[in-house]
């Protein structure tokens, strides 16, 4: 499902919510105004609990209200994170081509460009794993050893090597319409993304790290 898909799913159910939630507002207040005239019991001409019933009908139509509130607030926040995350996944992507393209022409490696590329990455794949919440079993909190300089353009191809992984990981594209019958390979396809983030997060930072010392030897 896309993020449009999602989205629209989200606002339907808010709008069926809302209408609901008003649907017995209105039923409160119709049962409220009493039964039809001649029916039941005579009406109770007490003027105070005719005034605390229309303070009833008042409270639930305000918390009616609140309740449309908040659900519309719920779906900003969720298009907005959409948003975010198709954004981060984009760019991702596009410094991984600007990296590949300059390793396959066999520039000469620029320090300042390569901090300020592999820094953007770390920091997009950290917040896209905000919402993914990704780990692994055998996840270790230690950063990966300290690169050398000869080891930068290997740790860059395996870098790129590992955006296209995720990036192409099945379990991003079609996680709402996996049926049951799948569920065991969606579960591997899912902790396999969480691998290919964490290593991304972790090789970028090492990068960044690397290209920065040479930056300021």
């Amino acid at each position: 499902m896309s993020g449009k898909e999602m989205s629209g799913s989200i606002y339907a159910r808010l709008v069926m919510t809302a209408v609901f939630t008003f649907g017995l507002a209105s039923i409160t207040l119709i049962q409220a105004q009493g039964k039809p005239a001649g029916a039941g019991p005579p009406p109770n001409n007490n003027p105070n609990i005719d005034t605390r019933q229309r303070q009833l009908d008042e409270n639930r139509l305000r918390s009616a209200e609140l309740n449309l509130g908040a659900e519309e607030g719920n779906k900003k926040r969720l298009e907005a994170a959409i948003l975010n995350m198709k954004e981060d996944f984009t760019r991702i992507q596009i410094l991984r081509n600007d990296i590949a393209r300059n390793l396959i022409a066999q520039k000469p490696l620029n320090p300042k460009l390569l901090s300020e590329q592999t820094a953007e990455i770390n920091k997009r794949a950290s917040r896209l794993n905000v919402y993914m919440r990704a780990h692994t079993e055998e996840e270790k909190e230690n950063n990966l050893p300290e690169l050398k300089s000869e080891e930068l353009v290997d740790a860059l191809v395996r870098l790129c090597k590992l955006i296209d992984s995720f990036t192409e990981n099945p379990a991003l594209k079609n996680a709402a319409t996996v049926d049951s019958k799948e569920i065991a390979k969606a579960k591997e396809n899912k902790a396999n993304a969480d691998r290919d983030l964490l290593a991304i997060i972790k090789l970028s930072g090492s990068l960044q790290k690397k290209s920065d010392s040479l930056r300021n030897p």
